[in-house]
């Protein structure tokens, strides 16, 4: 365990310290959904460290401090969680989820972290959606769904995003603090792309409500969108 606080790795520190035998997030008992989601959201970055201190409304401070102090510390200053700690908190779910499954099963990311955001720690949803004609919906993450695009053999994240979005009408109510983003890759058989482009930067101008945006054509703003 490492009871003070490190920051999240950046650069440099960052390949030193998670590249190599032995690093990254231990995997035991079909955990691998909660290893990535949790090297994910807090390896290397600060947006969610609101969820390791903040005293939310609802917030299990037993469960903060597993996820603080033997798991998110550990990773950023060794490079390394053991498989034990991570079914600390697993244990910890199952309890408070009244979900037996959560020690043993393979689970959907989502439905880790909308436990662990909305009724262990009681955070507020992090995006709001709206399709056309239908009601603003909040969630905790964007999960991707679309049909198989022939053209797209090796996609990267700001591809497969704005498919997902035109497929379905949807937009982006505000820009989001953090965009939790699940890809169409997932669980034991189903994968539908043999790998997938990280994008370095998201450009979430034309998945914006209502946002002002360039005409392709004059360059001034726009006062029509063909999607």
């Amino acid at each position: 365990q490492a009871p003070e606080s490190f920051p999240p790795l950046r650069n440099e520190a960052a390949v030193h310290v998670l590249r190599g035998r032995m690093k990254g997030i231990q995997g035991h008992c079909n955990s691998c959904y909660m290893d990535a989601a949790l090297f994910s959201l807090f390896s290397c970055t600060s947006v969610l460290d609101s969820m390791l201190f903040k005293p939310f409304p609802l917030c299990d401070r037993n469960v903060q401090s597993i996820l603080r102090d033997e798991i998110v510390n550990p990773l950023r200053k060794t490079g390394f969680v053991r498989a034990r700690s991570v079914m600390h908190l697993r244990e910890q779910l199952t309890e408070k989820g009244q979900c037996s499954s959560f020690t043993n099963a393979e689970k959907d990311p989502e439905e880790f972290l909308n436990l662990i955001m909305h009724q262990i720690l009681g955070i507020e949803p992090l995006l709001k959606l709206q399709s056309e004609g239908r009601k603003e919906q909040d969630c905790y993450c964007y999960q991707i769904f679309m049909d198989k695009q022939e053209d797209l053999v090796v996609p990267d994240v700001q591809q497969l995003v704005e498919h997902s979005f035109l497929s379905y009408n949807l937009k982006l109510v505000e820009i989001p603090s953090c965009f939790i983003i699940q890809m169409p890759r997932f669980g034991k058989e189903y994968k539908m792309f043999s790998k997938i482009i990280p994008s370095l930067e998201l450009d979430i101008t034309d998945l914006l409500l209502d946002s002002p945006r360039e005409c392709c054509v004059c360059g001034d703003v726009a006062t029509l969108e063909c999607s």
